[in-house]
């Protein structure tokens, strides 16, 4: 798939038998980023699947490069300040992900960052191998996440090393993210792919309704995070704040000019 005047994407579907699919990405000449048009056709696809009882859905962008995916597509935001804001495509998407009727795992080679690893977190299981790394990059460019993407990592991660991440921007290799939980299984690149067929076909044998319960009973636990109005509306504003800030501009001036961002805090 592909839009006019922009660089050209991939979203494909391969049915593996009637109860796994494979889903791929692909934007080679922007290192697999997540543009808007990508977003919505994965959503799209998403849709599609369910609609079609696919109960386990394998999801990548191939085996063997460097960059899994490099997030959401910063050129875009030149025209939107908060892509990672509710009803985005990038939000959508990541919501589509988890309450998708069935297993979605995510299988990971190569480095992933800032809305790729979010993904990744948002689908049920992670089958990586050593290459995949985890990077939160929000800070570099100055850009504030969402409550609802920080407590995707809240529920997936020790409190510090999910700190680490958004503080510091320092990649989370695939040892340590084995180590916390963050990954299933963590196989040689020779075997990412059987190894995350294995367990598609493993999970695919089993009752597909008691799986989807048990899923969105999961989901709906981890969104039990009751909220005072004062408290929510504190972190609108700092939100606000961020995105409107001179660091902002300057953080994707730096990117786009790849140097250092130099942040004065306003």
């Amino acid at each position: 798939m592909s839009t006019p005047n922009a660089t050209p994407f991939t979203v494909t579907v391969d049915i593996v038998d009637e109860r796994i699919a494979r889903l791929t990405f692909g934007h080679p000449t922007r290192r697999n980023a997540l543009s808007a048009a990508l977003l919505r056709e994965l959503d799209a696809q998403l849709v599609d699947l369910a609609t079609r009882r696919i109960p386990v859905v394998i999801l990548g962008s191939g085996v063997g490069q460097d960059v899994w995916s490099a997030g959401h597509d910063l050129g875009e935001l030149v025209h939107d300040r908060d892509p990672i804001a509710h009803g985005k495509p990038l939000e959508q998407v990541l919501r589509r992900v988890r309450a998708y009727p069935g297993v979605v795992i995510a299988m990971v080679s190569g480095s992933a960052w800032g809305g790729a690893v979010d993904l990744a977190m948002s689908c049920d299981l992670v089958v990586a191998d050593d290459s995949a790394r985890f990077t939160m990059t929000p800070a570099t460019i100055g850009l504030p996440y969402t409550m609802s993407g920080l407590l995707r990592f809240f529920n997936n991660m020790p409190i510090h090393v999910l700190k680490e991440m958004f503080f510091s921007a320092q990649p989370l290799d695939a040892a340590r993210a084995e180590r916390f939980g963050v990954i299933n299984r963590l196989v040689d690149a020779d075997k990412l792919e059987a190894t995350a067929l294995e367990l598609a076909r493993a999970i695919a044998s089993k009752a597909p309704l008691a799986i989807r319960a048990v899923k969105e009973q999961l989901r709906i636990l981890e969104d039990l995070q009751p909220m005072p109005v004062q408290a929510m509306e504190q972190i609108a504003e700092l939100r606000r704040q961020a995105c409107e800030s001179a660091d902002f501009s300057e953080g994707l001036i730096a990117f786009s000019e790849r140097r250092p961002a130099a942040f004065g805090g306003r």
